[in-house]
C-alpha cells in the first residue's frame, strides 16, 4: 500500500474536498481518500490497479491538477 500527499492548489471550498474525495474514491485500488481545504492538500492511500500517474491524471480531469 502506497501513500501520497498531493498539493492541490485549487482546493477553496468544502465542495471541492467533497468532488475530490467522491472521485478518487472511485478509482480501483484506492484505499482512502483525505484532502484538505487548509492545507490545500489530497493525501491518498492505494495500490494496484491504481497508480500515481493515473491519480494525477484524474485530479487534473476534474480541475484540480498537482502543482509542480
Amino acid at each position: 500500500m502506497n501513500t501520497t500527499t498531493y498539493s492541490v492548489p485549487n482546493i477553496s471550498c468544502g465542495h471541492c474536498v467533497h468532488t475530490i474525495q467522491s472521485e478518487l474514491a472511485q478509482l480501483g485500488g484506492v484505499a482512502r481518500v483525505e484532502a484538505s481545504q487548509e492545507r490545500k492538500e489530497v493525501q491518498v492511500e492505494f495500490e494496484a490497479p491504481a497508480t500515481d500517474a493515473a491519480i494525477r491524471a484524474l485530479l487534473a480531469e476534474i480541475n484540480y491538477p498537482v502543482a509542480g
